[in-house]
């Protein structure tokens, strides 16, 4: 096994499946908007929320929010972990990596 570079990247977060990607997202409810903030630790996508975490308003601005960032229906963003947690991973349907990653570096 070899190790690669000790520098994060946005794409660390990212993990191809059949259908679509992963991601791995750390979410600060009640902020003053909801966007992408940078990088948390490894490879983890630091993303502001303007909805409280309280009766799933959180989860659904995080699926709101990155549907519209990658221009696909909300049907396609899906919490797959983490719904009562700040720390998420989320599936994005039918884009691969680099469809991700483009709209996320103007961001980061």
């Amino acid at each position: 096994m070899s190790k690669a570079g000790s520098g994060v990247r946005a794409e660390d977060f990212l993990r191809p499946a059949k259908g679509g990607v992963y991601g791995k997202l750390r979410v600060t409810p009640r902020a003053k908007s909801t966007g992408v903030k940078g990088l948390h630790g490894e490879g983890v996508i630091r993303l502001s929320v303007a909805a409280p975490p309280a009766e799933g308003k959180a989860n659904a601005e995080i699926e709101r929010y990155l549907a519209q960032l990658f221009g696909l229906s909300r049907s396609e963003v899906t919490i797959v972990k983490g719904a009562s947690s700040r720390n998420k991973l989320v599936f994005v349907r039918g884009l691969g990596p680099d469809e991700i990653r483009t709209p996320l570096s103007t961001l980061l």
